[in-house]
Protein backbone atom coordinates (compact mmCIF):
# COMPACT_ATOMS: atom_id res chain seq x y z
CA UNK A 1 0.00 0.00 0.00
CA UNK A 2 2.99 2.26 0.46
CA UNK A 3 4.10 3.90 -2.78
CA UNK A 4 0.58 6.28 -3.98
CA UNK A 5 2.32 6.95 -7.37
CA UNK A 6 3.07 3.27 -8.08
CA UNK A 7 1.47 0.82 -10.86
CA UNK A 8 -2.02 -0.11 -10.61
CA UNK A 9 -2.94 -2.81 -7.96
CA UNK A 10 -6.26 -3.82 -9.44
CA UNK A 11 -8.18 -1.85 -6.20
CA UNK A 12 -6.10 -3.17 -3.54
CA UNK A 13 -4.69 -6.40 -4.92
CA UNK A 14 -1.49 -5.70 -3.30
CA UNK A 15 -3.61 -6.79 0.52
CA UNK A 16 -2.94 -10.21 0.90
CA UNK A 17 -6.37 -10.95 2.86
CA UNK A 18 -8.05 -14.36 3.83
CA UNK A 19 -10.94 -15.27 1.77
CA UNK A 20 -14.13 -13.59 3.66
CA UNK A 21 -17.20 -16.08 4.33
CA UNK A 22 -19.89 -14.92 3.71
CA UNK A 23 -22.24 -13.75 6.50
CA UNK A 24 -25.81 -12.80 7.42
CA UNK A 25 -26.43 -9.56 9.54
CA UNK A 26 -29.73 -8.35 10.89
CA UNK A 27 -29.96 -4.47 11.05
CA UNK A 28 -32.93 -3.18 12.70
CA UNK A 29 -33.91 0.47 12.72
CA UNK A 30 -36.74 1.55 14.42
CA UNK A 31 -38.79 4.23 12.40
CA UNK A 32 -38.32 7.92 13.04
CA UNK A 33 -34.99 7.00 14.11
CA UNK A 34 -35.27 6.79 17.57
CA UNK A 35 -32.96 3.96 18.70
CA UNK A 36 -31.23 1.81 15.87
CA UNK A 37 -29.67 -1.13 17.26
CA UNK A 38 -27.54 -3.37 14.97
CA UNK A 39 -27.45 -6.87 16.05
CA UNK A 40 -23.96 -8.34 14.25
CA UNK A 41 -24.71 -12.50 14.13
CA UNK A 42 -21.73 -14.51 12.38
CA UNK A 43 -19.65 -17.59 12.61
CA UNK A 44 -17.97 -16.40 15.56
CA UNK A 45 -17.83 -14.49 18.47
CA UNK A 46 -16.24 -11.59 17.22
CA UNK A 47 -19.52 -10.93 15.15
CA UNK A 48 -21.47 -11.39 18.41
CA UNK A 49 -21.02 -8.06 20.29
CA UNK A 50 -24.31 -5.73 19.63
CA UNK A 51 -24.23 -2.40 19.58
CA UNK A 52 -26.81 0.08 20.66
CA UNK A 53 -26.32 3.82 19.14
CA UNK A 54 -29.27 6.05 20.15
CA UNK A 55 -30.00 8.91 17.35
CA UNK A 56 -33.18 10.22 18.75
CA UNK A 57 -34.81 12.28 16.65
CA UNK A 58 -36.11 15.95 18.34
CA UNK A 59 -39.48 16.88 18.42
CA UNK A 60 -40.63 18.98 15.72
CA UNK A 61 -41.57 22.33 18.04
CA UNK A 62 -37.93 22.35 19.20
CA UNK A 63 -36.63 22.33 14.98
CA UNK A 64 -39.03 24.41 14.37
CA UNK A 65 -38.06 27.04 17.33
CA UNK A 66 -34.50 26.65 16.13
CA UNK A 67 -34.31 27.56 13.09
CA UNK A 68 -36.78 30.91 13.78
CA UNK A 69 -34.11 31.66 16.16
CA UNK A 70 -31.65 31.53 13.65
CA UNK A 71 -33.91 33.55 11.03
CA UNK A 72 -34.02 36.28 13.62
CA UNK A 73 -30.69 36.13 14.59
CA UNK A 74 -29.61 36.82 10.76
CA UNK A 75 -32.57 39.79 10.60
CA UNK A 76 -31.16 41.62 13.42
CA UNK A 77 -27.42 41.07 12.35
CA UNK A 78 -28.02 42.56 8.59
CA UNK A 79 -29.44 44.99 11.21
CA UNK A 80 -26.88 45.77 12.77
CA UNK A 81 -24.71 45.27 9.80
CA UNK A 82 -26.25 48.18 8.62
CA UNK A 83 -25.61 50.29 11.39
CA UNK A 84 -22.02 49.67 11.09
CA UNK A 85 -21.72 50.41 7.42
CA UNK A 86 -23.70 53.23 7.75
CA UNK A 87 -21.32 54.59 10.68
CA UNK A 88 -24.29 54.74 13.21
CA UNK A 89 -22.32 51.60 15.10
CA UNK A 90 -19.11 50.79 15.97
CA UNK A 91 -17.20 47.94 13.78
CA UNK A 92 -14.83 45.68 16.29
CA UNK A 93 -14.24 43.32 13.29
CA UNK A 94 -11.17 43.38 10.67
CA UNK A 95 -11.75 45.18 7.53
CA UNK A 96 -10.23 46.54 4.63
CA UNK A 97 -8.58 49.62 4.98
CA UNK A 98 -9.45 52.64 3.45
CA UNK A 99 -6.27 52.76 0.83
CA UNK A 100 -6.84 49.13 -0.05
CA UNK A 101 -10.38 49.29 -0.74
CA UNK A 102 -9.62 49.03 -4.92
CA UNK A 103 -8.15 45.51 -3.94
CA UNK A 104 -9.34 42.07 -3.51
CA UNK A 105 -10.71 41.78 -0.17
CA UNK A 106 -8.87 40.21 1.78
CA UNK A 107 -11.37 39.52 4.74
CA UNK A 108 -14.51 38.21 3.37
CA UNK A 109 -17.32 40.50 4.49
CA UNK A 110 -20.57 38.00 3.91
CA UNK A 111 -18.20 34.57 4.98
CA UNK A 112 -17.98 36.44 8.32
CA UNK A 113 -21.66 37.01 9.17
CA UNK A 114 -22.11 33.86 11.42
CA UNK A 115 -18.68 35.12 13.47
CA UNK A 116 -19.69 38.60 13.51
CA UNK A 117 -23.11 38.68 14.39
CA UNK A 118 -23.51 35.46 16.76
CA UNK A 119 -21.04 33.48 17.81
CA UNK A 120 -19.11 36.93 18.77
CA UNK A 121 -22.51 37.02 21.29
CA UNK A 122 -21.41 34.28 22.90
CA UNK A 123 -17.66 33.53 21.83
CA UNK A 124 -17.36 33.71 26.08
CA UNK A 125 -17.81 29.87 26.66
CA UNK A 126 -15.30 29.03 24.46
CA UNK A 127 -11.38 29.30 25.06
CA UNK A 128 -11.60 30.04 28.60
CA UNK A 129 -8.01 29.77 30.46
CA UNK A 130 -7.40 27.54 33.16
CA UNK A 131 -4.78 27.36 35.54
CA UNK A 132 -4.43 24.33 36.85
CA UNK A 133 -3.96 20.37 35.76
CA UNK A 134 -7.10 19.54 33.85
CA UNK A 135 -7.41 16.81 36.19
CA UNK A 136 -11.03 16.06 37.39
CA UNK A 137 -11.55 19.04 38.95
CA UNK A 138 -9.56 22.73 37.80
CA UNK A 139 -8.82 26.43 38.80
CA UNK A 140 -10.65 28.80 35.83
CA UNK A 141 -9.44 32.48 35.80
CA UNK A 142 -12.08 35.09 35.31
CA UNK A 143 -12.45 37.27 33.01
CA UNK A 144 -15.26 39.47 31.98
CA UNK A 145 -16.10 41.60 28.68
CA UNK A 146 -16.90 45.37 28.42
CA UNK A 147 -17.54 45.28 24.83
CA UNK A 148 -19.73 42.39 23.87
CA UNK A 149 -17.15 39.63 23.99
CA UNK A 150 -14.90 41.39 21.30
CA UNK A 151 -11.92 41.55 24.03
CA UNK A 152 -11.97 39.76 27.09
CA UNK A 153 -10.03 41.24 30.50
CA UNK A 154 -9.06 38.89 33.09
CA UNK A 155 -10.32 40.35 36.80
CA UNK A 156 -7.26 38.39 38.55
CA UNK A 157 -9.40 36.07 40.53
CA UNK A 158 -9.37 32.40 40.15
CA UNK A 159 -12.24 30.39 40.17
CA UNK A 160 -11.45 27.35 42.02
CA UNK A 161 -12.09 23.84 41.97
CA UNK A 162 -14.52 23.56 39.27
CA UNK A 163 -15.75 20.30 38.31
CA UNK A 164 -13.83 19.08 35.04
CA UNK A 165 -16.68 17.21 32.66
CA UNK A 166 -14.93 18.77 29.34
CA UNK A 167 -11.28 17.20 29.05
CA UNK A 168 -10.10 14.55 27.14
CA UNK A 169 -8.73 13.35 30.36
CA UNK A 170 -10.05 9.92 30.12
CA UNK A 171 -8.03 7.64 32.27
CA UNK A 172 -6.95 10.97 34.46
CA UNK A 173 -3.51 10.80 33.32
CA UNK A 174 -2.84 14.23 32.68
CA UNK A 175 -2.52 15.44 36.01
CA UNK A 176 -0.15 17.38 38.59
CA UNK A 177 2.93 16.00 39.58
CA UNK A 178 3.16 12.88 41.79
CA UNK A 179 6.01 10.39 42.69
CA UNK A 180 4.27 8.05 39.41
CA UNK A 181 5.77 10.90 37.26
CA UNK A 182 9.58 10.74 38.37
CA UNK A 183 10.63 8.62 35.28
CA UNK A 184 9.47 11.88 33.42
CA UNK A 185 11.15 14.08 35.66
CA UNK A 186 14.18 11.81 35.37
CA UNK A 187 14.24 12.02 31.47
CA UNK A 188 13.65 15.82 31.85
CA UNK A 189 16.63 16.52 33.47
CA UNK A 190 18.80 14.10 30.83
CA UNK A 191 17.13 15.00 27.54
CA UNK A 192 16.01 18.86 27.84
CA UNK A 193 12.39 19.88 26.66
CA UNK A 194 13.25 19.92 23.05
CA UNK A 195 15.05 18.16 19.93
CA UNK A 196 15.83 21.08 17.74
CA UNK A 197 15.34 18.40 14.92
CA UNK A 198 13.01 16.42 13.00
CA UNK A 199 13.35 12.27 12.95
CA UNK A 200 15.53 12.15 9.93
CA UNK A 201 17.80 14.19 10.77
CA UNK A 202 19.69 14.25 14.62
CA UNK A 203 15.96 14.05 16.39
CA UNK A 204 15.74 10.61 16.90
CA UNK A 205 16.34 9.46 20.22
CA UNK A 206 16.30 6.32 22.57
CA UNK A 207 13.11 7.19 23.62
CA UNK A 208 11.76 7.68 20.68
CA UNK A 209 12.48 3.95 19.95
CA UNK A 210 11.90 2.22 22.94
CA UNK A 211 7.96 3.97 22.61
CA UNK A 212 7.59 2.96 19.08
CA UNK A 213 8.34 -0.59 20.10
CA UNK A 214 6.41 -0.55 23.24
CA UNK A 215 3.28 1.03 21.54
CA UNK A 216 4.03 -1.86 18.76
CA UNK A 217 4.01 -4.39 21.56
CA UNK A 218 0.97 -3.19 22.94
CA UNK A 219 -1.43 -3.09 19.53
CA UNK A 220 0.01 -6.27 18.53
CA UNK A 221 1.24 -5.35 15.13
CA UNK A 222 4.50 -5.53 13.58
CA UNK A 223 5.71 -1.57 13.77
CA UNK A 224 4.86 1.75 14.96
CA UNK A 225 6.13 4.99 14.24
CA UNK A 226 5.51 8.22 16.52
CA UNK A 227 4.87 12.10 15.55
CA UNK A 228 5.12 15.39 17.47
CA UNK A 229 1.64 16.49 16.88
CA UNK A 230 -1.74 14.37 16.48
CA UNK A 231 -3.46 16.65 13.21
CA UNK A 232 -0.54 16.08 11.77
CA UNK A 233 -0.50 12.16 11.64
CA UNK A 234 -3.31 12.35 9.82
CA UNK A 235 -2.79 15.28 7.64
CA UNK A 236 0.68 14.80 6.43
CA UNK A 237 0.83 11.52 6.19
CA UNK A 238 -2.64 10.52 4.54
CA UNK A 239 -1.11 12.34 1.06
CA UNK A 240 2.14 9.85 1.49
CA UNK A 241 -0.07 6.51 1.24
CA UNK A 242 -2.75 7.65 -1.21
CA UNK A 243 -2.30 9.83 -4.31
CA UNK A 244 -3.53 10.74 -7.71
CA UNK A 245 -5.50 7.50 -9.09
CA UNK A 246 -6.48 6.61 -5.83
CA UNK A 247 -9.99 6.80 -4.55
CA UNK A 248 -10.68 7.79 -1.10
CA UNK A 249 -13.78 6.57 0.41
CA UNK A 250 -14.11 8.20 4.29
CA UNK A 251 -17.01 8.63 6.80
CA UNK A 252 -19.21 11.70 6.43
CA UNK A 253 -17.98 12.50 9.93
CA UNK A 254 -14.47 12.24 9.99
CA UNK A 255 -12.37 14.40 11.87
CA UNK A 256 -10.95 17.36 9.87
CA UNK A 257 -7.84 16.20 10.44
CA UNK A 258 -8.57 13.00 8.11
CA UNK A 259 -10.56 15.41 5.61
CA UNK A 260 -7.47 17.56 5.46
CA UNK A 261 -5.08 14.93 4.52
CA UNK A 262 -7.69 13.39 2.32
CA UNK A 263 -7.87 16.93 0.52
CA UNK A 264 -3.82 17.21 0.47
CA UNK A 265 -3.42 13.56 -1.08
CA UNK A 266 -4.78 14.84 -4.50
CA UNK A 267 -6.91 11.39 -4.80
CA UNK A 268 -10.35 11.35 -5.31
CA UNK A 269 -13.07 11.40 -2.48
CA UNK A 270 -16.14 10.03 -2.25
CA UNK A 271 -17.96 10.01 1.72
CA UNK A 272 -20.82 7.81 3.06
CA UNK A 273 -23.21 8.60 4.97
CA UNK A 274 -21.96 7.79 8.84
CA UNK A 275 -21.58 4.40 9.57
CA UNK A 276 -24.31 3.19 6.81
CA UNK A 277 -22.60 -0.47 5.37
CA UNK A 278 -24.94 -0.34 2.43
CA UNK A 279 -23.99 3.36 1.05
CA UNK A 280 -20.33 2.28 1.37
CA UNK A 281 -20.72 -1.06 0.11
CA UNK A 282 -22.81 0.67 -2.87
CA UNK A 283 -19.74 3.02 -3.45
CA UNK A 284 -17.37 0.08 -3.15
CA UNK A 285 -18.94 -2.10 -5.78
CA UNK A 286 -19.40 1.08 -8.20
CA UNK A 287 -15.26 1.70 -7.79
CA UNK A 288 -15.14 -1.82 -8.95
CA UNK A 289 -17.19 -1.71 -11.49
CA UNK A 290 -17.11 1.43 -13.38
CA UNK A 291 -13.21 2.71 -12.16
CA UNK A 292 -12.09 5.76 -12.59
CA UNK A 293 -13.71 8.68 -14.33
CA UNK A 294 -13.34 9.01 -17.77
CA UNK A 295 -11.11 6.30 -18.72
CA UNK A 296 -12.48 3.55 -16.49
CA UNK A 297 -9.23 2.42 -15.75
CA UNK A 298 -8.79 0.45 -12.29
CA UNK A 299 -8.14 2.26 -8.95
CA UNK A 300 -4.32 2.10 -7.97
CA UNK A 301 -5.68 2.18 -4.35
CA UNK A 302 -9.40 1.95 -2.36
CA UNK A 303 -8.63 3.24 0.79
CA UNK A 304 -11.11 3.61 3.74
CA UNK A 305 -11.10 6.31 6.14
CA UNK A 306 -12.52 5.94 9.62
CA UNK A 307 -12.47 6.77 13.57
CA UNK A 308 -12.69 4.38 15.95
CA UNK A 309 -15.14 6.86 18.43
CA UNK A 310 -16.48 9.78 16.44
CA UNK A 311 -16.03 12.67 18.80
CA UNK A 312 -18.97 14.82 17.72
CA UNK A 313 -21.80 11.81 17.86
CA UNK A 314 -20.22 9.76 20.44
CA UNK A 315 -20.71 6.56 18.23
CA UNK A 316 -18.68 3.40 17.86
CA UNK A 317 -17.54 2.35 13.90
CA UNK A 318 -19.16 -0.53 12.66
CA UNK A 319 -15.65 -1.96 12.92
CA UNK A 320 -16.84 -5.59 11.86
CA UNK A 321 -18.99 -5.28 8.55
CA UNK A 322 -16.31 -2.31 7.22
CA UNK A 323 -13.26 -5.40 7.85
CA UNK A 324 -15.73 -7.97 6.20
CA UNK A 325 -16.61 -5.47 3.22
CA UNK A 326 -13.28 -4.50 2.86
CA UNK A 327 -11.78 -7.91 2.26
CA UNK A 328 -14.69 -8.64 0.13
CA UNK A 329 -13.28 -5.86 -2.13
CA UNK A 330 -9.67 -5.88 -2.09
CA UNK A 331 -9.65 -2.26 -0.08
CA UNK A 332 -7.65 -1.06 2.62
CA UNK A 333 -8.78 0.11 6.14
CA UNK A 334 -7.43 3.20 8.04
CA UNK A 335 -8.68 3.78 11.56
CA UNK A 336 -8.28 7.18 13.35
CA UNK A 337 -8.18 5.66 16.98
CA UNK A 338 -7.75 9.34 18.98
CA UNK A 339 -10.71 9.23 20.90
CA UNK A 340 -10.84 5.24 21.37
CA UNK A 341 -7.48 4.01 22.19
CA UNK A 342 -6.82 3.59 26.01
CA UNK A 343 -10.78 3.82 26.71
CA UNK A 344 -12.17 1.43 24.47
CA UNK A 345 -12.02 -2.43 24.84
CA UNK A 346 -11.24 -4.69 27.68
CA UNK A 347 -7.60 -3.68 28.47
CA UNK A 348 -7.79 -0.37 26.56
CA UNK A 349 -6.64 -1.63 22.90
CA UNK A 350 -9.39 0.51 20.94
CA UNK A 351 -12.13 -0.50 19.18
CA UNK A 352 -10.53 -3.31 17.39
CA UNK A 353 -10.23 -5.11 20.61
CA UNK A 354 -13.55 -3.96 21.52
CA UNK A 355 -15.27 -5.65 18.83
CA UNK A 356 -12.83 -8.95 19.02
CA UNK A 357 -11.37 -8.65 15.53
CA UNK A 358 -7.75 -9.44 14.55
CA UNK A 359 -4.99 -7.26 14.33
CA UNK A 360 -4.33 -7.90 10.93
CA UNK A 361 -7.66 -7.11 9.85
CA UNK A 362 -6.70 -3.36 9.95
CA UNK A 363 -4.01 -2.13 7.24
CA UNK A 364 -3.28 1.61 8.79
CA UNK A 365 -3.61 1.98 12.74
CA UNK A 366 -3.69 5.82 13.90
CA UNK A 367 -4.06 7.56 17.30
CA UNK A 368 -3.29 10.42 19.48
CA UNK A 369 -1.90 10.66 22.91
CA UNK A 370 -3.45 13.44 24.13
CA UNK A 371 -5.97 12.13 25.32
CA UNK A 372 -5.87 8.52 27.31
CA UNK A 373 -2.64 9.51 27.65
CA UNK A 374 -2.12 12.33 28.83
CA UNK A 375 0.65 13.93 26.89
CA UNK A 376 0.76 15.12 23.10
CA UNK A 377 1.48 13.55 19.28
CA UNK A 378 0.34 11.07 17.51
CA UNK A 379 1.33 7.21 16.11
CA UNK A 380 0.95 5.40 12.99
CA UNK A 381 1.07 1.25 13.66
CA UNK A 382 0.81 -2.11 11.58
CA UNK A 383 3.19 -3.99 8.75
CA UNK A 384 6.80 -3.05 9.25
CA UNK A 385 7.16 -2.30 5.32
CA UNK A 386 4.52 0.18 6.21
CA UNK A 387 6.11 1.92 9.29
CA UNK A 388 9.44 2.29 7.03
CA UNK A 389 7.81 3.28 4.15
CA UNK A 390 6.87 6.75 6.32
CA UNK A 391 9.79 6.75 8.33
CA UNK A 392 11.48 7.60 4.98
CA UNK A 393 8.65 9.26 2.95
CA UNK A 394 6.44 11.03 5.76
CA UNK A 395 6.49 14.61 5.63
CA UNK A 396 6.14 15.03 9.29
CA UNK A 397 9.38 13.04 9.69
CA UNK A 398 11.16 15.04 7.09
CA UNK A 399 9.82 18.61 8.38
CA UNK A 400 8.61 18.55 11.65
CA UNK A 401 10.33 18.54 14.81
CA UNK A 402 10.26 15.23 16.75
CA UNK A 403 8.25 14.51 20.15
CA UNK A 404 10.01 16.03 23.13
CA UNK A 405 11.39 13.06 25.31
CA UNK A 406 9.89 13.77 28.47
CA UNK A 407 6.46 13.37 26.30
CA UNK A 408 7.95 10.64 25.17
CA UNK A 409 8.26 8.94 28.55
CA UNK A 410 4.68 10.31 29.70
CA UNK A 411 3.59 8.37 27.13
CA UNK A 412 5.74 5.22 27.97
CA UNK A 413 5.02 5.15 31.81
CA UNK A 414 1.77 5.37 30.49
CA UNK A 415 1.68 2.44 28.37
CA UNK A 416 3.27 0.33 31.11
CA UNK A 417 0.63 1.19 33.70
CA UNK A 418 -1.87 -0.07 30.86
CA UNK A 419 0.11 -3.05 30.15
CA UNK A 420 0.55 -3.96 34.03
CA UNK A 421 4.36 -3.50 33.11
CA UNK A 422 4.21 -1.21 36.37
CA UNK A 423 3.48 -4.58 38.54
CA UNK A 424 -0.03 -3.20 39.12
CA UNK A 425 -3.42 -3.33 38.06
CA UNK A 426 -3.82 0.55 37.76
CA UNK A 427 -4.10 0.71 34.67
CA UNK A 428 -7.46 -2.10 34.20
CA UNK A 429 -9.00 -0.84 37.26
CA UNK A 430 -8.88 2.90 35.76
CA UNK A 431 -10.39 1.61 31.90
CA UNK A 432 -13.16 -0.17 34.42
CA UNK A 433 -13.89 3.09 35.93
CA UNK A 434 -13.78 4.85 33.21
CA UNK A 435 -16.92 1.96 31.42
CA UNK A 436 -18.54 2.13 34.67
CA UNK A 437 -18.82 5.95 35.19
CA UNK A 438 -20.08 6.20 31.51
CA UNK A 439 -22.64 3.77 31.73
CA UNK A 440 -23.69 5.71 34.93
CA UNK A 441 -23.53 9.15 33.55
CA UNK A 442 -25.55 8.22 30.52
CA UNK A 443 -28.25 6.24 31.57
CA UNK A 444 -29.04 8.63 34.12
CA UNK A 445 -29.41 11.70 31.89
CA UNK A 446 -31.53 9.54 29.46
CA UNK A 447 -33.93 8.80 32.59
CA UNK A 448 -34.24 12.27 33.05
CA UNK A 449 -35.39 12.83 29.28
CA UNK A 450 -32.33 14.31 27.34
CA UNK A 451 -31.40 13.43 24.14
CA UNK A 452 -28.14 11.78 24.03
CA UNK A 453 -26.28 10.26 20.96
CA UNK A 454 -23.75 7.90 20.84
CA UNK A 455 -22.78 4.43 21.63
CA UNK A 456 -23.27 3.08 25.23
CA UNK A 457 -19.85 2.27 25.78
CA UNK A 458 -18.84 5.61 24.54
CA UNK A 459 -16.98 7.76 26.87
CA UNK A 460 -17.80 10.91 24.70
CA UNK A 461 -21.22 12.01 25.49
CA UNK A 462 -23.37 14.60 23.48
CA UNK A 463 -26.48 16.25 24.81
CA UNK A 464 -28.61 18.00 22.33
CA UNK A 465 -29.56 21.51 22.70
CA UNK A 466 -30.30 22.66 20.02
CA UNK A 467 -30.98 26.72 20.11
CA UNK A 468 -28.28 28.64 19.89
CA UNK A 469 -29.58 30.93 23.20
CA UNK A 470 -29.32 27.93 24.87
CA UNK A 471 -26.03 26.70 24.28
CA UNK A 472 -24.85 29.94 25.68
CA UNK A 473 -26.91 29.99 28.78
CA UNK A 474 -26.36 25.95 29.60
CA UNK A 475 -22.59 26.94 29.52
CA UNK A 476 -22.80 29.45 31.43
CA UNK A 477 -25.29 28.63 34.20
CA UNK A 478 -23.20 25.52 34.61
CA UNK A 479 -19.98 27.21 34.84
CA UNK A 480 -21.94 29.61 38.14
CA UNK A 481 -22.62 26.27 39.57
CA UNK A 482 -18.33 25.59 39.58
CA UNK A 483 -18.69 22.89 36.36
CA UNK A 484 -16.72 23.29 33.24
CA UNK A 485 -18.77 21.45 30.21
CA UNK A 486 -17.61 22.17 26.51
CA UNK A 487 -20.57 22.82 24.44
CA UNK A 488 -20.30 22.77 20.52
CA UNK A 489 -22.26 24.03 17.39
CA UNK A 490 -22.36 25.12 14.12
CA UNK A 491 -19.90 25.09 11.98
CA UNK A 492 -18.89 21.96 14.09
CA UNK A 493 -22.28 20.81 14.02
CA UNK A 494 -24.93 20.84 11.49
CA UNK A 495 -27.07 24.45 12.23
CA UNK A 496 -30.02 22.81 14.22
CA UNK A 497 -27.69 19.97 16.25
CA UNK A 498 -25.95 22.16 18.57
CA UNK A 499 -25.17 20.38 22.26
CA UNK A 500 -23.27 20.06 24.54
CA UNK A 501 -20.59 17.30 24.77
CA UNK A 502 -19.23 15.83 28.28
CA UNK A 503 -16.05 13.65 28.50
CA UNK A 504 -16.20 11.27 31.13
CA UNK A 505 -12.81 10.62 33.19
CA UNK A 506 -11.85 7.30 35.73
CA UNK A 507 -11.10 10.05 37.57
CA UNK A 508 -14.71 11.25 38.14
CA UNK A 509 -16.21 9.88 41.32
CA UNK A 510 -19.80 8.91 41.89
CA UNK A 511 -20.43 12.48 44.12
CA UNK A 512 -18.39 14.58 41.13
CA UNK A 513 -20.96 12.44 38.74
CA UNK A 514 -24.00 13.19 40.97
CA UNK A 515 -23.33 17.18 41.21
CA UNK A 516 -23.05 17.35 37.46
CA UNK A 517 -26.65 15.23 36.81
CA UNK A 518 -28.38 17.32 39.57
CA UNK A 519 -27.29 20.53 37.85
CA UNK A 520 -28.11 19.15 34.29
CA UNK A 521 -31.58 18.28 35.70
CA UNK A 522 -31.99 21.47 36.98
CA UNK A 523 -30.97 23.11 34.14
CA UNK A 524 -33.04 21.04 31.86
CA UNK A 525 -36.23 22.33 33.64
CA UNK A 526 -34.72 25.95 33.32
CA UNK A 527 -34.20 25.89 29.79
CA UNK A 528 -36.78 23.72 28.25
CA UNK A 529 -33.74 20.92 27.44
CA UNK A 530 -35.66 17.64 28.07
CA UNK A 531 -36.53 16.82 24.42
CA UNK A 532 -36.77 13.39 24.26
CA UNK A 533 -39.84 11.04 23.79
CA UNK A 534 -38.45 8.08 25.34
CA UNK A 535 -38.34 9.27 29.13
CA UNK A 536 -37.79 5.95 31.71
CA UNK A 537 -39.41 6.29 34.20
Amino acid sequence: MANPGGDTVGNGTLHNSKKQSSTSHDEKHMNNGVVKEIQQNGNSNLYAKTVVESFEEPPLHALVTTYMGYGIATLFGHFRDFLRNSGLEKCNAAVEREEQKHFVPLYQDFENFYTRNLYMRIRDNWSRSICSAPGPLFDVMERVSDDYNWTFRFTGKVIKDVINIGSYNFLGLANKYDESMRTVKDVLETYGVGIASTRQEMGTVDKHKELEDLLAKFLSVEAAMIFGMGFATNSTNIPVLVGKGCLILSDELNHTSIVLGARLSGATIRTYKHNNIQCLEKLLRDAIIYGQPRTGRAWRKILILVEGVYSMEGSIVNLPKIVALKKKYKAYLYIDEAHSIGSVGPTGRGVREYFGLDPEDIDVYMGTFTKSFGASGGYIAGKKELVDYLRVNSHSAAYAVSMSPPIAEQIIRSLKLLMGLDGTTQGLQRIQQLAKNTKYFRHKLKKMGFIIYGNDDSPVVPMLLYHPCKVAAFARHMLEKKIGVVVVGFPATTLAEARARFCLSATHTQQMLDTVLEAINELGDLLALKYSRQRKS
